[in-house]
């Protein structure tokens, strides 16, 4: 009688959770860059949206608020880390991706620079573990408040042998295909997704068993778990998280058999129409879920917040893919400080909250999800074991034209990404506060000073005309990393720690 009475009591208390909490599904996307779908979100279509075919992007967006200001770090972990502690990446020292093994720095060998002390392993839900941030992470908090939490798809915040590797042990009561692999060893489930014993590798997708052998394409099996984990909470009235994280569209470029062959028709080459079709087949997930929540009759309280972990493919291809996005008029792709490698496309939905069809020109960062998500979901005074430095969104999800040009957002990569240096590539800090942007290169010294407003595309450099500005944001940038106590690489021939900024002057 008493068990069944805390039963009762527990689904009366989901009831009235779900009455005053709205659900939250973070749909984020790997490798997406800023155009890479039929959305502008720029003052005009540029090229690259007229390639690709995302409806169910364009029906969120009309029904949502478009950010065209939208900030992510240059590659993947960092950003996945700082939507999940709310920390800067020099701040939580993990500033480069992290290896499935253990204590591997993924840094390439440079001959001028030694590798920076980073957090290699990523982060972690248990202090004292070797190169690791330890973190309170918001699903644990968004679990402790009632919610369903749910993750699908890549995880990649922490390496093998370590407590962050397990979505489960950062706050997820569900987790399905999340690993410490960074992308998927095959997207095809007549490959098992990797899972061939004599071929298996670390990045070989966990927990799709019972789509091996079909002719089931990863970016579908992972929407179709996804909307399957949600049918417990829905049916309990209990409000979820779900963390829709697809490994798409992240290199190696398999053809989406659904998809690929209009862009085969179109003229597009090989490589560029496998990725169009990646596009395709994660906007078709979108659609699914949008459609599967309204025939749930949950839609009209859940928040889609839509979002990719940094920029495009750009010049300079990483190791092993090859360069099948060009993300002009942006500079420079993944990897880089420069926009191409950090500006994002981002969509929220908030029914009766944020205001269809509407866009957002201020600039937000991925450690901003964080107080965001929480404030969303009314999880207040809560406790955190690190500092917090995002800043809630949500006066501009009720407010389109909402302004703060006082903020600065960081960027700090003292790290070999790949052995090629392309455009901002490779050992660079950068500062943006308001229409200004600076960009430092630790391996020169060189600051770099553009007008984002007016300049997109950072072509003209401002540092001679204004060399109070670049002498101010050099001030900023420096005191920021000091008081993070970021990690810097080190000259091999001097062994001196690489200068801050505000030591060149």
């Amino acid at each position: 009688m008493k068990k069944a009475l805390i039963i009762v009591f527990t689904l009366i208390q989901g009831c009235v959770v779900a009455q005053t909490r709205p659900n939250i599904v973070l749909f984020l996307v790997d490798d997406m860059g800023w155009q890479d779908c039929s959305v502008p979100f720029w003052n005009q279509v540029t090229p690259l949206n007229k390639i690709y075919h995302t409806p169910n992007m364009e029906r969120l967006a009309k029904e949502g608020m478009k950010f065209t200001n939208a900030y992510a770090t240059p590659v993947c972990t960092p950003t996945r880390t700082s939507l999940m502690s709310g920390m800067n990446a020099a701040h939580s020292g993990i500033t480069n991706w992290t290896s499935p093994k253990k204590n591997n720095n993924t840094d390439d060998l440079d001959e001028q620079l030694s590798p920076a002390l980073w957090n290699m392993n990523g982060l972690s839900s248990v202090p004292g573990i070797e190169k690791t941030m330890y973190a309170t992470t918001f699903p644990s908090l968004l679990k402790k408040a009632g919610y369903f939490t749910i993750h699908v798809g890549k995880a990649h915040w922490a390496s093998m042998g370590t407590p962050g590797a397990d979505p489960k042990n950062l706050g997820f009561i569900v987790n399905i295909a999340g690993h410490a692999g960074g992308h998927p060893q095959s997207y095809l489930g007549e490959d098992n997704y990797g899972n061939i014993t004599a071929k298996a590798q670390p990045q070989a997708v966990p927990d799709l068993e019972s789509y091996f052998g079909t002719d089931t394409f990863l970016t579908e099996a992972l929407t179709k778990e996804a909307l399957n984990a949600l049918e417990a909470p829905i049916q309990n009235k209990q409000p979820f998280f779900l963390n829709l994280a697809h490994y798409a569209v992240h290199v190696p470029l398999m053809a989406d058999k659904r998809f690929v062959q209009k862009y085969y028709d179109a003229g597009l080459d090989s490589a560029e129409a496998k990725y169009a079709a990646l596009i395709e087949g994660m906007d078709k997930s979108l659609g699914d879920l949008m459609d599967y929540l309204k025939e749930k009759k949950v839609d009209q309280n859940t928040i889609i917040i839509f979002m990719s972990d940094n920029g495009g493919l750009g010049l300079v291809p990483p190791r092993g893919g090859a360069s099948q996005t060009q993300n002009l008029p942006l500079k420079a792709g993944k990897g880089s400080v420069y926009e191409g490698g950090i500006r994002e496309p981002m969509i929220v939905k908030w029914p009766k909250v944020v205001k269809p069809n509407s866009i957002a020109n201020q600039y937000v960062m991925a450690e901003d999800f964080f107080p965001t998500l929480l404030e969303m979901a009314k999880v207040n005074n809560y406790k955190t074991v690190q500092a917090i430095d995002g800043k809630s969104f949500l006066p501009i999800l009720k407010n389109e034209k909402y302004t703060d040009t006082a903020r600065a957002l960081i960027w700090h990569f003292p790290n070999k990404w790949i052995s090629k240096d392309g455009p901002g590539i490779n050992y660079y800090s950068a500062i943006r506060k308001g229409e200004w942007k600076m960009i430092y290169s630790m391996r020169t010294g060189k600051k770099e000073l553009y007008n984002i407003v007016q300049d997109i595309g950072e072509q003209e450099d401002r540092s001679t005309q204004y060399p109070q500005k670049v002498k101010l944001l050099s001030n900023l940038l420096s005191n920021q990393l000091r008081k993070w106590n970021a990690p810097m690489p080190y000259f091999k021939a001097t062994n001196q720690k690489v200068p801050l900024p505000d030591e060149l002057f």
